[in-house]
């Protein structure tokens, strides 16, 4: 049988979505590559969240086990450890697992994707021991593993403050953190104070992660414009240069780099959602309507995939997609999802009001956007900045013209580590804006599939 609704993710706004749509009869199959709910931000939050760990990890983790639990209890049929990588049209979604492909069949789509850390491409920015802050809080998350031996850290945003906060409780040490953000961030940020303090919570709680850190002694650099990581076989040393032009170069075994998240949106992509660019966020989102509803009919999306906003704002869109599906498919009049979901918007348009000042102070530094020819942009092909540039010489070309040029966006990611750094870089040897050069052509498979998975496409899930 068919479902009403399939849910692709997990997290805060999949998971209130299931709930939600059960509550109002229709039948929901959620689709997680994790092993447990509760996303990203709430990883493993079943086992860990009554745990020591769970405590240091703080409130803002614990929040998640409610919502685990509500959604455990909601009658949906949960697919975790499944990996989604096509979706037809009608919809039938294709996902494999251990070695085996299957298909589900529903009505409508909830793309529940949520966020990936931003890509940031530097000099040696491929060496073992440079991580991203978003994978060392997930081995803390999963295991409670700490480094042995102090780290580095460079890059700004709540994430970073909020690991380096956590990864003290945890017994971890820091040896030094590298603020990239540009002088000014705060000024221009000001201007979008006056509305945040609609969200006065949010605010207090990076107020409390930032004093926790000075009185902790970390040393902090501020204002550092350039970042390059040194070694051989693995990363020995950091290079920086701040805004003002001071230099050092210090001894670094671990170096653990962050510059804010980005949605999610391969899968939209993939089928054919409207995007549009965003300057505030420097991203891609994709254009919906009040319910979250896609340009392209009964697919709709919701949490950070539709634009970063937090697990709190996740799980409300959640929410109202899920309203808005149920009218859809008729389980509710239009008048009634219309008064179910006004404590939800009104709950949502005050988390949304913080997101201005955040995302003016914590904006990115231009220079991650423009990286220098030598730098390796496309990990998977190792192929530079400067082998990028020389393509957009030949008559301006797009995303996919330097896919097939150079094969740029065709490694194991698809282009989600590379996407919108060659965006950028065209967009700038073009003079063109962003959002005008647009993004990859993304086809299926979403993620690497085998011969013999295909082979074993022969089950379709029941409905419950």
């Amino acid at each position: 049988m068919t479902f009403d609704l399939l849910i692709v993710g997990a997290g805060p706004a999949g998971m209130a979505a299931a709930v939600t749509a059960r509550r109002s009869g229709l039948s929901v199959v959620v689709i997680d590559e994790q092993p447990g709910p509760g996303g990203q931000i709430w990883r493993d939050i079943e086992t860990v969240a009554a745990t020591d760990r769970g405590q240091m990890l703080g409130a803002a983790y614990r929040e998640g086990r409610p919502a685990a639990k509500a959604f455990c209890a909601s009658g949906a049929t949960y697919e975790p450890g499944w990996q989604v990588w096509q979706i037809e049209p009608g919809f039938r979604a294709y996902m494999t697992k251990a070695g085996k492909a299957r298909i589900v069949e529903a009505r409508t789509i909830l793309l529940a994707t949520g966020a990936q850390e931003r890509p940031v491409p530097f000099g040696g920015w491929t060496l073992p021991g440079v991580l991203t802050v978003g994978a060392g809080q997930i081995l803390l998350k999963n295991a409670g593993q700490v480094p042995t031996e102090p780290v580095w850290l460079a890059g700004s945003g709540p994430l970073m403050l909020l690991y380096m906060t956590q990864l003290l409780k945890a017994g971890g040490k820091i040896a030094g953190y590298l603020d990239t953000s540009p002088p000014g961030r705060l000024s221009s940020a000001l201007r979008h104070f006056p509305g945040a303090l609609r969200g006065v919570s949010d605010l207090c709680k990076g107020l409390i992660w930032t004093m926790a850190l000075r009185t902790s002694g970390v040393r902090r650099i501020k204002h550092v414009a350039d970042v390059e990581a040194l070694g051989s076989e693995r990363v020995e040393a950091i290079r920086y240069r701040t805004a003002s032009g001071i230099e050092e170069t210090i001894q670094a075994r671990i170096l653990l780099v962050h510059e804010g998240v980005i949605p999610n949106v391969h899968a939209a992509l993939a089928l054919g959602c409207a995007m549009t660019w965003r300057d505030d966020q420097d991203c891609f989102v994709p254009n919906l309507d009040p319910w979250g509803e896609s340009s392209q009919p009964n697919i709709f999306i919701a949490g950070d995939g539709a634009g970063v906003a937090g697990a709190k704002a996740a799980a409300l869109r959640g929410e109202i997609a899920a309203l808005g599906i149920a009218n859809k498919l008729g389980q509710l009049s239009p008048e009634a999802a219309v008064n179910a979901a006004k404590f939800a918007r009104s709950k949502l348009n005050r988390q949304m009001a913080i997101r201005p000042f955040l995302d003016a102070l914590y904006r990115p530094r231009e220079t991650i956007f423009v990286p220098s020819d030598e730098t390796i942009v496309c990990r998977c092909e190792e192929l530079t900045a400067g082998e990028i540039r020389a393509k957009a010489c030949i008559g301006s070309p797009g995303p996919n013209q330097v896919k097939a040029f150079t094969r740029a966006g065709m490694g194991p990611c698809q282009g989600r580590q590379c996407g919108y750094t060659i965006t950028r870089i065209l967009a700038a040897a073009e003079g063109r804006p962003a959002g005008e050069v647009g993004f990859y052509r993304v086809r299926p498979p979403l993620k690497p599939v085998t011969i013999g998975e295909l082979a074993s496409l022969a089950e379709v899930i029941p409905s419950s």
